[in-house]
């Protein structure tokens, strides 16, 4: 059977765990390398995994794991990381901007140094881990960039009361809405991928809704799934889009989303960004909280 990844080398920003790692899972389970690019380099009481661990599950399900502490905020981290991924693997086929940081609070409330961490992270990060990945990317036979930012709705609703998230967040959609043009005589796809629903990851756990939302939430494998199949498709012809999980999955055939459910007895919850469900057993959230602490 044909393994569409074998040997692609993957860097996934923030893939110590949650959707960066099960994506890199995915690509692994078809022999491919994978450079998990993250701060994570020991263990947190509320942030389970590192680097380490991810490269641990990378290697057990088949592939070859690159654990690279790296912070997106700084040039020189993500210039040095790249230079190990290509000097042990040969090159990069497909860079994953998976890191962000989050942050629900309004106005009067969100300091500045909040906003400026999910700046760096969110936009400036996703734009400089394109910008230093494009030489080899050029190289790569079929070169994806894949970022987890939702499509661009400038609807007020989603900017109030947290317009400093929705700001950054929409940043990393922008990269993708210019590079997809800018890039595409070069033949590298540019996407974005954001699930349906809320997806079970510590940020949901410490942040937004604790046990309660992750029961009503999707596992990070939904998103891997969709990832896997756009990162198989033709680079030429499949850029600038943003795509979201589930209907990914139904052009590959996929109609029932429940093994994904963290808790198949209870709906899930819309993601943010989005304005009504696509799938079954969805349902609009009330609200999210709004942490007093960002991470």
């Amino acid at each position: 059977m044909t393994k569409p990844l074998a040997g692609k080398t993957l860097f996934i920003t923030g893939a110590s765990r949650g959707i960066g790692l099960a994506i890199g899972v995915r690509a692994a389970r078809d022999g491919a390398n994978v450079a998990i690019a993250a701060k994570s380099v020991a263990e947190h009481a509320k942030l389970p995994g590192t680097i380490y661990t991810a490269a641990q599950q990378i290697e057990a399900a088949g592939g070859r794991a690159l654990a690279l502490p790296c912070d997106i905020r700084f040039d020189q981290q993500v210039a040095d990381a790249i230079a190990i991924v290509v000097s042990t693997f040969g090159g990069i086929d497909i860079l994953i901007n998976n890191a962000s940081a989050i942050d629900l609070r309004g106005i009067e409330t969100l300091e500045m140094k909040r906003f400026d961490l999910m700046h760096q992270i969110n936009g400036r990060g996703t734009f400089l881990c394109c910008k230093l990945a494009l030489p080899h990317l050029k190289e790569a036979g079929n070169p994806h960039i894949l970022t987890l930012s939702p499509p661009l709705d400038l609807n007020p609703k989603w900017f109030s009361p947290n317009l400093g998230y929705t700001m950054a967040k929409y940043a990393m959609s922008l990269v993708t809405l210019g590079l997809s043009r800018e890039l595409a005589s070069l033949g590298v796809a540019v996407n974005s991928l954001w699930p349906e629903t809320v997806v079970a990851t510590s940020a949901v756990a410490n942040l937004l809704g604790g046990e309660a939302l992750l029961r009503r939430s999707r596992k990070p494998d939904i998103v891997a799934d969709a990832a896997y199949a756009i990162l198989k498709r033709e680079a030429r012809s499949c850029t600038g889009n943003f795509f979201i999980d589930v209907n990914v999955l139904k052009e590959e055939g996929v109609e029932d989303f429940s093994a994904y459910a963290v808790d198949k007895n209870v709906d899930a919850v819309l993601d943010f960004f989005l304005d009504a469900p696509i799938s079954a057993g969805v349902q609009k959230a009330s609200s999210f909280s709004h942490p007093e602490e960002a991470p």
